[in-house]
């Protein structure tokens, strides 16, 4: 097993985190920044907490999914290079790269914008014999682009699980999954995690959880911003909203001022008034004959289709035409 890991330039992260920050922020109408910056270190691991309590199924449905049909989904696939968009700690990974490495060594990227996650990859699939393990510090289609570069003639099998599907809307999946299905061979196949949609009340709970580990999580970004921008964010004035868009069926994180309120970063100040909120991030929840049509429309085909009933999540594997 072998470890990569380039290094991001820190300098252009930094001006790119700023410039996101003043676009975002200083924009007429709803305010908002982009979600990749909730997992900074100490984001991914209160992420890595959510998934553990009892209101966020999510977790628990894909990996009882994937724990059930691992060994069907890397028959289907017949993959040897694998490319996780997204990776976190690669705890429910690991059960489809055993069954993969029952067959024949496995070549596996993790690509991730967090350090720390990356970090957590490692360690699971330390005791993987017969996998090698290359580590990409990147985002999602840059990582993919690097990721398939050294590949050698074997299929090649990319993930995107837990919801990451359902940060962006319709359109912009299918101009990412175009772009992904752009990078990939024929017969190549792209294993997709999905939420479907359920009752609101359940819905709402698995994003603003009793013991408040989901309104750290949002909180924290403020915090990042703090340390990394130099900006002044009063934690007190602000608190973790979700709610759910019945027309987009998305439900939307938000950070809300509790009254007026500037917030100054070295080049730029943010006025907020009372109630006025930072749009974090989004999770689309899907129908399943919306995930064929965003299939069919990026260039893939069903390849096989598995569905948790009790949480209401989709495992479906697509391939590409």
């Amino acid at each position: 097993m072998s470890f990569s890991v380039p290094a991001l330039d820190v300098a252009n992260v930094h001006e790119q985190f700023l410039a996101d920050a003043r676009a975002g922020l200083l924009r007429s109408g709803q305010k908002t920044l982009p979600p990749k910056y909730l997992y900074d270190a100490l984001g991914s691991a209160l992420f890595e907490a959510i998934t553990q309590l009892p209101e966020y199924d999510l977790w628990r449905a894909e990996h009882a999914l994937l724990e059930a049909h691992a060994s069907r989904i890397a028959a289907l696939s017949g993959a040897c290079n694998i490319v996780e968009l997204g990776s976190g700690s690669a705890s429910k990974t690991i059960m489809l790269l055993q069954a993969l490495l029952r067959d024949h060594p496995v070549s596996y990227s993790a690509v991730d914008v967090s350090s720390t996650a990356l970090q957590l990859t490692q360690r699971v699939l330390a005791g993987l014999n017969g996998l090698r393990v290359r580590s990409v510090q990147a985002e999602y289609l840059a990582g993919l682009s690097s990721a398939l570069q050294s590949r050698g003639s074997g299929a090649a099998l990319v993930l995107l699980l837990g919801s990451s599907l359902g940060n962006l809307d319709f359109g912009a999946n299918v101009r990412f999954l175009r772009q992904v299905r752009a990078a990939l061979r024929p017969g190549d196949t792209l294993l997709l995690g999905a939420d479907l949609l359920k009752p609101e009340p359940r819905l709402l709970a698995a994003y603003d959880d009793a013991l408040g580990v989901t309104a750290a999580f949002n909180l924290n970004l403020l915090v990042r911003m703090n340390r990394e921008l130099g900006a002044d964010f009063p934690l007190q004035q602000f608190r973790h909203r979700a709610r759910f868009n019945r027309e987009t069926r998305d439900v939307e994180m938000h950070l809300q001022s509790l009254t007026a309120q500037q917030v100054r970063f070295p080049r730029f100040t943010v006025a907020f008034e009372p109630g006025e909120s930072i749009h974090t991030e989004s999770s689309h929840k899907y129908s399943l004959a919306e995930l064929e049509r965003l299939g069919a429309n990026s260039g893939f085909r069903p390849h096989g289709q598995w569905v948790e009933e009790s949480a209401q999540f989709a495992s479906c594997l697509q391939i590409a035409g």
